[in-house]
C-alpha cells in the first residue's frame, strides 16, 4: 500500500502504526521521525501542497486534513484529482482516538490502533498520577499561544482542552465554541491568566521568545508576567492531534505544578 502523508500529525500517526515503510511522500513540515522521513520526498508546505506531484506518487491513499486553516483547499484539490483521501478534523482528544483508530483501519492494521490508544491513555494516567491535588481548590488559567501577533489561543472545540481539563489548568476561552481565535492585547491582559504557554506553530521551539511576552508594556499586571509564569511546549506536543499529545499533558502539568495554585482533581482520560 503506499501511502502520502500531507500533515505532521499523521505521519506520526502512522509512524506510530508501525507503518512508515508505506509512506511515499510527506509534506515539507513533516519533521518526526526526522532520519526516516529524509527518504521521502516532499510535497510543499502544508498550505501549498503540489497536488499534481501527490498524483505522480499514485498513492492509494492520501492522509490529509482539516485541522490546518486553510488545508481545506487542498483537499478540494485532491477531490478533483480522484485522488483517495482521508481527512481527519479532530475537535477533542476522542476525536483523535477515533481518528487513529480510522487511519489504523484504513491500513489494515486496526489491532495496533487500538493498542496504540491504549497505551496513550495508560501514558496519560501514569503521567497523572500520585498528583496532589486539592478537591477543594481552583484550577490555575494558562492561555495557549498559537501564535504571538496577533495571539491566537485554543477554544473549547481542541483537543487541548481536554489536556487542560485533564491536568486541572483552566482555558480563558474554554466556554467558547470555537477551534481558535485571535485576541487583542487588551483582552490577553482583561483575562489575566496565571501563565502564558507558547506553542507557535512551524516555530522552532528554540525561537520561541518568552521577551515578547515579558516586556509587553500592556501585559505588566498579569499574573504570568508579574509572577514570570511563561512556558514554552513544543508545538508538536500540543499543535498535532496524535500520540505525541501525551508530552503535551506532561508539559501542561509542569505548568500546572510551577503556577503555584493547586488544581481541581484529576481526570483520568476516558476511553470512547
Amino acid at each position: 500500500m503506499r501511502i502520502v502523508s500531507l500533515v505532521c500529525s499523521n505521519t506520526e500517526i502512522v509512524h506510530a502504526l508501525g507503518c512508515l515503510d508505506r509512506v511515499v511522500g510527506v509534506d515539507d513540515h513533516s519533521d518526526h521521525p526526522e532520519e526516516a522521513l529524509r527518504r521521502l520526498p516532499r510535497l510543499g508546505p502544508e498550505l501549498e501542497i503540489d497536488v499534481e506531484a501527490v498524483a505522480r506518487l499514485e498513492p492509494d491513499l492520501v492522509l490529509a486534513s482539516l485541522t490546518v486553516p486553510g488545508h481545506e483547499k487542498v483537499v478540494e484539490g485532491l477531490e478533483a484529482a480522484g485522488l483517495p483521501f482521508l481527512a481527519p478534523d479532530p475537535t477533542s482528544l476522542q476525536d483523535v482516538y477515533r481518528d487513529i483508530r480510522t487511519i489504523a483501519g484504513a491500513l489494515g492494521v486496526e489491532e495496533r490502533g487500538d493498542a496504540l490508544v491504549r497505551g496513550m491513555q495508560e501514558d496519560f494516567r501514569k503521567i497523572l498520577a500520585g498528583d496532589p491535588a486539592d478537591p477543594a481548590s481552583q484550577a490555575p488559567s494558562a492561555l495557549i499561544q498559537w501564535w504571538p501577533k496577533p495571539v491566537i489561543a485554543p477554544g473549547r472545540l481542541s483537543w487541548v482542552q481536554d489536556l487542560m481539563d485533564m491536568v486541572g489548568l483552566k482555558n480563558p476561552l474554554g466556554t467558547e465554541e470555537v477551534k481558535s481565535r485571535p485576541l487583542a492585547d487588551q483582552e490577553v491582559a482583561r483575562v489575566s491568566p496565571h501563565a502564558i504557554v507558547l506553542s507557535w506553530c512551524g516555530v522552532d521551539p528554540a525561537k520561541y521568545r518568552p521577551d515578547m511576552v515579558y516586556d509587553h508594556p500592556q501585559w505588566q499586571e498579569v499574573p504570568a508576567v508579574r509572577n514570570h509564569q511563561v512556558h514554552c511546549i513544543p508545538e508538536a506536543y500540543l499543535g498535532r492531534p496524535g500520540p505525541r499529545l501525551v508530552e503535551g499533558a506532561r508539559g501542561l502539568l509542569q505548568v500546572r505544578r510551577a503556577v503555584g495554585h493547586e488544581a481541581r482533581p484529576l481526570e483520568e482520560p476516558a476511553d470512547e
